[in-house]
Formats: C-alpha cells, sequence, structure tokens
C-alpha cells in the first residue's frame, strides 16, 4: 500500500542549521508534505513537546521574517510542497494580506491557521485566493455538518482534519468513529490532511487506506530531541518506520 506522509516541522529546532538539516532528513525519507509551523510563544493546540520546541526555535533567533526566509531554501532545495503552519496572532501581528503575499513569494503551497476558522477568518481565504495560494480550512473531530457544509461550499483543494479535540503530542484510537469523520472530511475535499496523536505505522497505514495524508508532528519532534548533534539519522530511520518507505 502506498502512504503519503505530511510532516511537521519547527524551523529553527533545534537551531536554523539542524532544523535545515531535519528537512533534508524528512524529504529524503519520503515525506510528500512539509508543514512548517512558525512558532508562537502562545499557541492554543499544541501540546508539551511541541511548545517545548516552539520554544526553543524563538531561543535561536526565529522571527517571522526569518522564517519566510527559511521557507524560500526549502522551496528551492526540495521538490516537495511547503504548507506554512501559524496562529491568528503573528498574522494579524503582520497584517493578514502581507502575511499570506509573504508566504506566496517565498513559494509556499498553502497556509494552515487553525484558530482563523472560515466564518471568521479575517480575510485569511479572500487574500489567498488572490494570491494563488491554498488556504487550508482546519475541521475537528465532531464537527457539525452545517460546518463540513461550509467547508465544502468553499471548494478548496485541501481540508486539515483534526481527528481528535485537545492538544497534540498523545497518540489517537482510530477507531470507527474517527475512521467515519476522516471519509466524510475526504467526501467535501480534493486531500485531506489528517493528524493529532498520528505516531505509529499502522496509524499512518490506516489514514491512508481511507484516502487521507497522514500527518505526524510531535513524534518527529521527540526523535530530533533525543537526536543528539546530528538529527539526520533519528529522523530519517523515524519517517522509514511511520510509512514503510525504505528506498
Amino acid at each position: 500500500m502506498t502512504t503519503r506522509l505530511m510532516a511537521h516541522m519547527l524551523p529553527f529546532y533545534p537551531d536554523r542549521s539542524r532544523s535545515m538539516r531535519v528537512a533534508e532528513a524528512l524529504v529524503d525519507a519520503g515525506a510528500d508534505y512539509l508543514e512548517v509551523q512558525f512558532p508562537f510563544s502562545d499557541p492554543s493546540a499544541d501540546g508539551p513537546t511541541i511548545q517545548s520546541a516552539s520554544a526553543t526555535s524563538l531561543s535561536q533567533g526565529f522571527s517571522v521574517a526569518a522564517g519566510w526566509k527559511f521557507v524560500q531554501e526549502l522551496v528551492k532545495r526540495f521538490a516537495v510542497p511547503v504548507f506554512v503552519m501559524s496562529y491568528a496572532s503573528p498574522v494579524f501581528t503582520h497584517g493578514v494580506q502581507a502575511f499570506v503575499a509573504a508566504a506566496a513569494d517565498a513559494g509556499a503551497a498553502g497556509l494552515i491557521v487553525p484558530d482563523l476558522p472560515i466564518d471568521a477568518d479575517e480575510g485569511l481565504y479572500a487574500a489567498a485566493q488572490r494570491a494563488a495560494i491554498a488556504a487550508v480550512p482546519v475541521t475537528a473531530f465532531g464537527a457539525a455538518p452545517e460546518r463540513l457544509q461550509m467547508i465544502a461550499e468553499l471548494q478548496v483543494p485541501y481540508v486539515y482534519a483534526s481527528i481528535r479535540r485537545g492538544i497534540t503530542g498523545t497518540s489517537t484510537d482510530l477507531d470507527q468513529a474517527t475512521r467515519d469523520f476522516i471519509a466524510e472530511v475526504g467526501s467535501i475535499a480534493g486531500q485531506v490532511f489528517a493528524g493529532f496523536g498520528i505516531q505509529r505505522r499502522e496509524q499512518v497505514e490506516t489514514v491512508c487506506r481511507l484516502g487521507a495524508i497522514a500527518v505526524v508532528g510531535s513524534a518527529l519532534v521527540r526523535a530530533i530531541a533525543g537526536a543528539g548533534e546530528d538529527p539526520y539519522a533519528a529522523v530519517v530511520t523515524l519517517c522509514r518506520e511511520l510509512t514503510g518507505n525504505q528506498v
């Protein structure tokens, strides 16, 4: 079975040069998409693993301006789509239109802003359409049918399905209800990124059997944290374990 993986990473974690090494490892191991999270000091959905990594990134000198340069370098070096994930506060601080334009200029394929829902997006989706960049709506497990219908009416190419509520970092049980939710989101979107608690190969395979793309974040960040000076080997090993891609 072919698996598809979106690998979540943070620029400047553990520092800038090693985070570029992480990206290299993810691409070499077969990640199909990179989700680059712009660190923020007060995240709403991140568990302790990513919160700690974000704090390290900020202490290493991450800024939004530096983030765009990082994304631009990723796009130039690696032939995989790069999606930028940010919370609303940095987007507001820099201006929605300016933030979207900077993402497009850096070559990002899309933006994921979980706390800008489609009915309170502050112009995100219109700005993304003008800039020819994807704004990816996020919908959580248990979303009401009318909210899914709102997303369907956007006719966006991607939707992010958060397969459980709460914060990142703990494993998710892919029970029948969760699988039904992923399939339901798949019925309204061209491509579904399904994440929150994906940590093992069997979870990746289950998500991909449903036609979705598995998103892995905290598990990769933990591998980086325990990798020592060069995270490349640890990241490649975990990524290949998750996908079964041994090439």
